[in-house]
């Protein structure tokens, strides 16, 4: 909505937008603002239904087939990679039943921080929105690393200059508006997985059982064989590398309110884009080493692309075309997850606990500053080149979230059993309770692998909690709609 200088300057929270109310509730405090607040922070409303929503949910992930995922065959082997994804899918099939059902019930902006704001109050909502930001933050970065290394294979240009291109484009698409945005965001999702069919199709013929097991075996591990070369341990070390074949499939609800009809479109939408990735992780994961080489998959920047080379020779046409197309499935992810920072930025910032001006939307109702300030954020992490680093830092923040927000569906079953469901969770909290479990499994993972990544993302993640400590727990937005959900939902039980 466009607004003239006056009523913006009178709106901008950095002057003041606070008619200062001062209502405290426990740990926090809360302003009302006036009613050109959140005039000047709306999203555009019915761009997507649950095919768009699907395509999302796919795209958010894509990527993780291309790269990534292959640097668990360093920490585990095959065997280790195989039984941490076995585990890793479990937690996240869980997950997304406990999410359809949150997000029907709830559906704002906010994704996981709108649950955990009506389950655990603001603090629990802080803390798990900014374990989230976390998350979608720095895997933008990561897998501009890893384009690079696609571009470097294909045009032998990579670093700093391919980062930056990539980041001025998608970001600058975001600024146009949602639906433009999505649409082709799913064109772009259509052809990355028309790439990893050819790439299937080009490797099925070629798979053998030896080919997994080439990894030189580490006899000193407990558990060590030709399946489990690092032994036990390995499996834990290979759990943040199998979270990268879905992380981020869990953002679906950070478009809730963009989307035509949430309670109906939220869960099938994120439960078809997970039965669409346990597909496509579950052939990669065989056919690129089986077809190739464990061995030569630990650390190759495009495995794929290395897996089609070693079979068809280094100039051959398949591996090119899926190295050209397969750039399709980084970019999708990339910029679906500039998507999704943007929105929990929004959903934040408009609730006041981030800076408000960074919620402040366009005349295209599209959050500017959501989507630029991350962005400069990310590419400076992507300078460092470090790709293994950033998944494991991504994945710290990522299974945080996921801890909390199983907790968030757990609690809201016991304190409000009667709240209206559209959807309910197969299983209930039992299914919920594995996922929390094994989400508690995979945080830990992260200091087994890169003790390094794990305190870099502790310093972030703290540097966020001293924010809202030492300021913006005392200036929270009333009127913010998670922050009403929430206000509703205590008056109602103080009436029963």
């Amino acid at each position: 909505m466009r607004e003239d200088s006056s009523s913006a300057h009178s709106n901008d929270p950095s002057s003041t937008s606070a008619t200062s109310t001062g209502s405290k509730q426990g740990a926090v405090d809360y302003e009302s603002v006036d009613s050109g607040y959140l005039e000047q922070r709306q999203l555009k409303q019915g761009t997507a239904g649950w095919i768009l929503l699907a395509g999302l949910g796919v795209s958010y992930v894509i990527s993780g087939d291309f790269a990534g995922w292959n640097f668990g065959f360093a920490q585990g082997g095959f065997g280790g990679m195989f039984i941490a994804t076995v585990l890793i899918a479990l937690m996240y099939g869980c997950m997304v039943f406990g999410l359809a059902e949150l997000s029907a019930m709830i559906p704002t902006a906010g994704g996981g921080y709108g649950f955990a704001r009506r389950a655990m109050g603001p603090v629990g909502g802080f803390l798990t929105g900014t374990a989230i930001l976390l998350e979608y933050a720095i895997a933008p970065a990561a897998i501009a690393v890893f384009i690079g290394g696609y571009t470097g294979t294909l045009l032998g240009v990579d670093g700093p200059i391919i980062y930056a291109l990539f980041y001025a484009v998608f970001v600058g698409i975001h600024l146009r508006g949602t639906g433009e945005a999505l649409k082709i965001m799913l064109v772009i999702t259509a052809v990355a997985v028309l790439a990893l069919l050819l790439f299937v199709v080009g490797m099925l013929p070629h798979f053998s059982w030896d080919n997994l097991t080439d990894m030189p075996v580490n006899t000193d591990a407990v558990g060590a064989s030709v399946w489990l070369p690092e032994g036990y341990w390995g499996i834990w070390g290979a759990i943040p590398f199998a979270i990268w074949l879905f992380l981020a499939v869990e953002g679906v609800p950070l478009a809730a309110e963009e989307s035509k009809d949430p309670t109906r479109d939220m869960p099938k939408g994120i439960i078809t884009a997970m039965l669409i990735l346990l597909l496509l992780g579950g052939l990669v994961l065989f056919l690129a080493p089986g077809g190739s080489s464990a061995a030569l998959m630990a650390d190759h920047a495009a495995p794929l692309v290395g897996a089609l080379q070693h079979v068809y020779g280094e100039n051959s046409v398949l591996a090119t075309v899926v190295n050209v197309v397969g750039l399709a499935g980084l970019i999708a992810s990339f910029f679906s997850i500039i998507f999704g920072y943007s929105r929990q930025v929004f959903a934040l910032s408009r609730a006041g606990y981030l800076p408000r001006w960074l919620s402040v939307t366009s005349a295209r109702k599209v959050p500017v500053l959501a989507l630029i300030v991350p962005g400069v954020f990310g590419f400076a992490l992507s300078l460092t080149g470090a790709g293994d680093l950033m998944i494991t830092m991504a994945v710290f923040g990522a299974t945080l979230s996921y801890g909390l927000m199983m907790a968030s569906h757990i609690l809201l079953r016991l304190k409000e059993p009667d709240l209206e469901r559209p959807y309910r969770t197969p299983g209930g909290i039992l299914t919920t309770s594995i996922a929390l479990v094994l989400s508690v499994v995979a945080f830990a993972s992260t200091f087994v692998v890169s003790r390094e990544a794990a305190l870099w993302s502790a310093v972030f993640y703290g540097a966020l909690v001293a924010y809202f400590a030492l300021y913006s727990r005392h200036h929270l937005v009333a009127q913010a709609p998670e922050e009403e959900f929430a206000a509703l939902a205590k008056a109602e039980a103080e009436l029963q």
